[in-house]
């Protein structure tokens, strides 16, 4: 538990993710510059931003799918950071323990074509955790039931649409019991009708209390569901606050500048 000043008391907080000076350069190019996060458990958090602004970077600095060249990343009780130095086994086994805290969901799904939905669902934690087949299928079974799959678990990838796929993305990362989960632009390859389908599951774990970082160009999501959001520009964090008050009167001319070619 962590404390903080609030209107002149002090309140607790849980924080479940830490990112300090969080660093990256592809050959020679900056991009983020030093960026840093708190996110207390249970927020759901967007992050916007125009195109190559670093957001995708950054969720993926999180859980070290990329290595970031400077900067501390703490999820749960797990901590890593990262001097510039060469990357190291020490440093991967410490990866791979943070990663055990996250789920992630990519874009274009990355389900395994040859596999059914519940198959896609049960592998992750029978090999990595050694769960039983028989309780990895009684979770897969609950989640694929949660984000409304349970007609389809027996299906392959390719005959679901886009956003049963998305669903099965999450319930995927789900089964592995994470405490955060990290959503890449999980809604830009899919019509507003299944963006919905998946949004909604999104909903529906935040009701939960699970925590939820996203990075989306869906500005109606972003405002209608977020608990805080962070805009992103140049590799910085521009902005950060309350998605009513951002949406309606942001503080930085940065922000306002982005928000009014899409609004």
């Amino acid at each position: 538990m962590i404390t903080r000043l609030v209107k002149g008391c002090l309140e607790l907080t849980d924080l479940v993710l830490q990112a300090s000076g969080i660093a990256k350069s592809f050959d020679g190019n900056e991009i983020l510059r030093g960026l840093s996060l708190d996110v207390e458990r249970g927020e759901l958090i967007s992050i916007i931003g125009p195109s190559g602004c670093g957001k995708s970077t950054f969720l993926r600095c999180l859980n070290f799918l990329e290595h970031p060249d400077a900067g501390t990343v703490r999820i749960e009780d797990v901590t890593l950071a990262c001097t510039g130095k060469s990357w190291t086994r020490a440093n991967e086994a410490q990866a791979h323990r943070l990663r055990a805290h996250v789920g992630m969901v990519f874009q274009a799904f990355n389900l395994f074509p040859h596999r059914t939905v519940i198959d896609n669902v049960m592998m992750a934690p029978m090999r990595v955790k050694g769960v039983s087949r028989d309780e990895a299928q009684a979770t897969a079974c609950t989640l694929l039931e949660k984000v409304g799959l349970a007609g389809v678990k027996d299906r392959y990838p390719d005959s679901l649409s886009g956003g049963q796929k998305q669903r099965a993305a999450i319930a995927r990362a789900l089964a592995m019991k994470p405490s955060v989960m990290l959503y890449d632009e999980p809604t830009s390859a899919l019509d507003p009708e299944l963006s919905e389908e998946v949004l909604s599951v999104m909903r529906d774990l935040d009701d939960d209390g699970m925590t939820q970082l996203v990075v989306t160009h869906d500005m109606r999501f972003a405002r209608a569901a977020s608990d805080r959001v962070l805009y992103v520009e140049a590799g910085e964090i521009v902005e950060s606050g309350d998605p009513d008050l951002m949406f309606a009167n942001p503080k930085e001319g940065r922000t306002r500048r982005f928000l009014r070619t899409l609004l």
